[in-house]
């Protein structure tokens, strides 16, 4: 996979008034700054990650969405509960036909973060780390991030495995972290 390709197809679904970045690049694993090293170099849900690091729960917000047959895609952000700070972006792109008609529901229903319905309904889920990207905002990531427009971020895409197939390709872009 070239990582730069899968995301301008995920980007591709949800087309933009404005561009979402200015520029992305592939960043080796090991070159990833603290604080988003230990955000995003791992192999587990980002709901959960996100939520120990901000030390709050967190809420999906769907901005967009698209289904066609099994496939259902859509643009999110995170937010802290109960606020309306944005602490993650993303695009998911989920094939149904490898989860139980309850876990589509769940998710279709877009009131629960992918990763928490996953860990409930105890899917047995493998979550592949692709590639890690330096993403600099465009006008469009900037105002769904609340940063300013050139600023750097980093985020991560990723293949999560459902019952042992790839079920789920992602996208996840954390707000701008404080360094450590």
């Amino acid at each position: 996979m070239n990582p730069l390709d899968e995301l301008s197809r995920l980007a591709a679904l949800f087309p933009e008034e404005e561009p979402l970045f200015a520029d992305a690049e592939y960043v080796a694993k090991s070159q990833v700054p603290e604080p988003y090293q230990g955000m995003l170099v791992h192999e587990h849900h980002m709901t959960i990650t996100m939520e120990e690091y901000h030390d709050s729960p967190v809420e999906v917000r769907v901005l967009d969405r698209r289904s066609e047959g099994d496939v259902y895609s859509r643009k999110i952000v995170l937010v802290k509960a109960g606020t309306d700070d944005v602490v993650q972006f993303g695009f998911v792109r989920f094939d149904f036909q490898y989860v139980t008609e309850a876990v589509r529901q769940e998710i279709i229903s877009e009131e629960i973060p992918l990763g928490r319905v996953l860990i409930n309904h105890n899917v047995l889920r493998h979550i592949d780390l692709g590639a890690i990207l330096k993403i600099t905002a465009g006008p469009g990531l900037a105002k769904i991030l609340q940063m300013k427009e050139g600023g750097v971020t980093y985020g991560r895409l990723a293949t999560i495995f459902c019952n042992g197939r790839p079920a789920v390709d992602l996208f996840e872009v954390s707000a701008p972290l404080e360094h450590a």
